[in-house]
């Protein structure tokens, strides 16, 4: 049965007081350049107007997460779903500091409305070099959210019961020459475009949703297959859906 907001909230603060662990598996292409030091925000809240359309299951229905979609003009994981975020400055006090500066520009919401519940383990990703700190954040006083059209050129509130349904999940399959790469992934509904959440956003979810005791079960042997794009390199969200 699914609990309240108040306690959806305790339920995080309480998974990142006791270390909740990230089961990142991703293997990218090596470089020796210096590392860059980046934040995320992983914020949740609850929706006003908007309950999801999903099943009922183990988290209240206006229960949301905060999602953006990438310029395709951006030269690191252009077009993909993301948590805002980015690089660390010498302004920023600390990694939330970062999380919130950045999600600030990207989206426009008011960081004086958002309680840091605290950071989780940082992540080298090696296909951008970023050592990447996830911080776990609660809406207490949602604003409004719009893209920048810059680094982000969507936004969404995505209820977490819509993602943790079953038929939105999967597993997002990438080839790469002689090698392939899977991870956890979510599809999102209709009205979000129908986008595929994938990679270390998807990676990061499902390992935040696992360690909080959020997930139903789902089919492992459902795979979403990704496709490159041999002009650019970059990778394309455009996937087929095979069952197994």
């Amino acid at each position: 049965m699914a609990g309240t907001i108040l306690e959806a909230r305790a339920q995080l603060e309480a998974a990142v007081s006791a270390g909740l662990r990230i089961g990142y598996r991703w293997r990218g292409p090596e470089t020796d350049e210096p590392v860059r030091r980046s934040s995320v925000l992983i914020l949740f809240g609850a929706l006003d107007a908007v309950p999801a359309t999903a099943p009922e299951c183990s988290v209240p229905r206006e229960l949301d997460v905060l999602l953006t979609r990438r310029s395709d003009t951006m030269r690191h994981h252009p077009g993909q779903i993301a948590f805002p975020g980015g690089g660390s400055e010498d302004g920023d006090a600390d990694e939330a500091a970062t999380a919130l500066r950045e999600a600030a520009e990207e989206t426009g919401l008011d960081p004086g409305g958002v309680d840091v519940i605290g950071a989780l383990e940082p992540v080298h990703i090696p296909v951008s070099n970023n050592l990447v700190t996830p911080i776990v954040g609660w809406w207490r006083s949602p604003s409004e959210v719009a893209a920048d059209d810059s680094e982000s050129v969507q936004v969404f509130r995505v209820p977490v019961a819509e993602l943790l349904d079953p038929a939105a999940r999967g597993v997002s399959v990438l080839e790469l020459g002689t090698r392939t790469f899977r991870g956890e992934a979510f599809e999102l509904g209709p009205r979000f475009g129908g986008h595929l959440v994938w990679g270390f956003t998807g990676i990061l979810l499902s390992s935040v949703f696992e360690g909080l005791g959020w997930d139903e079960p789902w089919d492992r042997e459902r795979s979403f297959e990704l496709a490159s794009n041999p002009r650019n390199g970059v990778i394309d969200s455009v996937r087929r859906i095979s069952e197994g």
